[in-house]
């Protein structure tokens, strides 16, 4: 049995890719919008997206619209990848 993947498992980040994995592969989401689909702060998001990136899970993109900056980010090969395995074991853990 594999070990849970310590940076998916973390609740935050799980509620993260969880929103990322049910997007289109290869389709950004603007932070705005996964930061009110996550609950969580700016710095919070921030923080756990840093995390994320720094996996190899997710890709963000810093762009100006306008005058505003925009933050997208989405998952990686490897993201979905670890996501799909991170929550088979979950599953597996609960038919125990």
């Amino acid at each position: 049995m594999e070990d849970l993947d310590e940076i998916i498992h973390q609740s935050t980040r799980l509620r993260v890719m969880t929103a990322l994995h049910l997007l289109p592969e290869d389709e950004w989401i603007e932070f705005v919008r996964l930061k009110a689909l996550t609950e969580a702060s700016d710095g919070n998001l921030g923080a756990h997206l840093d995390t994320l990136a720094r996996a190899g899970y997710v890709e963000m993109e810093k762009q100006f619209v306008g005058k505003k900056p925009q933050t997208r980010i989405r998952t990686t090969a490897n993201g979905r990848g670890a996501y799909r395995r991170h929550v088979a074991q979950l599953r597996s853990l609960l038919d125990m």
